[in-house]
């Protein structure tokens, strides 16, 4: 049957440019575009929803910071149910490209809802939704980007998408800010349905490498290389088939001499065996308090420099320029981690921002030199930011890839890369969910300052794991070692 399928697939008309649909440099477009897309829905109505809430919807003026965490962990929510059960989805079906589509007509969906919501039973509704196409969007999509790159170029990949999504969250706010100020309320909408007309064609363009192939082996092309776009291997990348053992893995199992250690990893589900990695746990949490930071500051940030500079949307827009502009040095980061390796870049990341997460404290009046110091102070977290995030994203693929290096089949038929970014996004929903309550809480009951310190005692703590386990266990390295050479 299978025989069968595969035969009369290759047999239908060779889809138009071929080739170019399904390189390496198109799905890596196509994937950045749809998460640019994911990020710039979500963000760009941040600056405009305290103000939609007091003029739109008639929210107290007081509770706005309420309903602004209340909206914003709706959506972190949504994405941490729905990442599991489309992770599990996305590697069992034969064509992840369905998934990102069906994804899409949620999110358009819920951008229709938010646009038209006068209440708040609507606004809640399409977080919800908008957060399900989330999970969608960077479970799937992450998963076919590493299906296309593999390992050796997983933190370079990465790095194209941490840009796309650092663009989207830099550019959104400032436009919705401005547009909102200058154009209204529906202006800002229509933005978003520009850009996900565009992920649309893009979406329906794209051919994922394992399907061209059908088409490729009849025309017996070469599929290493097609008309000077680079094709790299077609079927999801088999990590039994990878020699490159150079990053140990925590959990690192060679075939034990008992016999029983791949019979209980074939028991157990892909996504329950890469968490109990002590390496996968570090990962988790690391990538966790990175999306604690960022949504700390869609939530609290238009409204400080609302109340303390006494800025509009255009300011509270334009303020997370300097919090992501760092965001453009995410491909160099990335391919920094490919050659160097995760664990310093993470930690390093972590650490970068304790002493601006203190310093922000003395950001407390309106005046131009308490301006410089917030945008000083936001500009250097954004850089611990980056560092972070690009060293976390590749971890869990490289995780996943080393696993089923020590424990052949642990991770099913086609690989489980989208179960391992189902766990980034839980890790991302579970950072973003808690930060909205952090931030507001303790903001509205102790202050900005307060808030500020709270934030740094965090990264402190967890940045102990990471030098600890991510990208391989420090305490266990030269035992692994050992066993893999015993083992050669």
């Amino acid at each position: 049957m299978l025989f069968f399928h595969r035969r009369s697939r290759a047999t239908k008309p060779r889809p138009w440019l071929l080739e170019l649909r399904s390189s390496t440099w198109f799905i890596t477009i196509t994937v950045a575009t749809a998460i640019f897309t994911d990020i710039f829905l979500y963000a760009v109505i941040v600056p405009v929803f305290p103000f939609q809430l007091a003029d739109r919807v008639g929210v107290a003026k007081e509770d706005v910071q309420y309903w602004l965490s209340i909206l914003l962990s709706t959506y972190s929510a949504a994405l941490l149910v729905s990442a599991p059960m489309f992770g599990w989805l996305s590697d069992r079906i034969d064509e992840r490209k369905n998934v990102l589509l069906a994804g899409l007509i949620v999110l358009c969906g819920a951008t229709v809802m938010l646009c038209l919501a006068v209440n708040l039973p609507l606004l809640i509704v399409g977080r919800l939704l908008q957060g399900a196409s989330a999970g969608v969007v960077w479970v799937t999509g992450l998963a076919l980007l590493a299906d296309t790159v593999g390992k050796e170029h997983a933190g370079q990949a990465m790095g194209y998408v941490g840009l796309a999504y650092s663009a989207a969250a830099l550019i959104a706010p400032l436009l919705g800010g401005v547009v909102y100020a200058q154009a209204g309320y529906y202006a800002v909408f229509a933005m978003c349905f520009g850009m996900i007309g565009l992920d649309i064609v893009l979406r329906l363009l794209l051919i994922e490498k394992k399907v061209a192939k059908r088409w490729l082996v009849v025309d017996d092309v070469e599929p290493g290389q097609h008309g000077g776009a680079r094709l790299e291997p077609i079927e999801p990348q088999s990590p039994t088939a990878a020699k490159d053992m150079s990053v140990p893995d925590t959990e690192a199992q060679v075939p034990d001499q008992q016999g029983t250690t791949n019979t209980i990893a074939k028991k157990l589900p892909p996504m329950l065996i890469l968490l109990k990695s002590k390496r996968m746990q570090a990962t988790f949490w690391a990538c966790a308090v990175t999306a604690l930071t960022l949504t700390v500051f869609d939530v609290t940030l238009p409204l400080f420099v609302e109340q303390t500079f006494h800025w509009s949307s255009v300011g509270a827009g334009v303020i997370f320029l300097a919090l992501l502009l760092p965001s453009f040095f995410q491909p160099l980061f990335g391919w920094m981690v490919d050659k160097h390796g995760p664990k310093w870049m993470a930690g390093i990341g972590l650490l970068v921002c304790i002493v601006p997460y203190i310093c922000l404290r003395f950001v407390d009046h309106n005046s131009m030199s308490q301006k410089v110091l917030l945008c000083a102070l936001l500009f250097i977290i954004g850089i611990g930011v980056c560092l972070a995030l690009a060293a976390t994203m590749t971890e869990f693929t490289v995780i996943c890839i080393e696993k089923e290096q020590r424990q052949p089949g642990s991770m099913g038929r086609g690989g489980a890369y989208a179960q391992s970014y189902s766990l980034f996004n839980v890790s991302w929903a579970l950072g973003s969910l808690v930060g909205a309550y952090w931030a507001g809480g303790i903001k509205q009951a102790a202050g900005w300052g307060t808030m500020g310190w709270s934030l740094a005692i965090l990264c402190a703590a967890v940045s102990v794991p990471t030098f600890i386990y991510v990208g391989g266990s420090l305490f266990k390295k030269n035992k692994n070692e050992h066993i893999v050479a015993d083992s050669a």
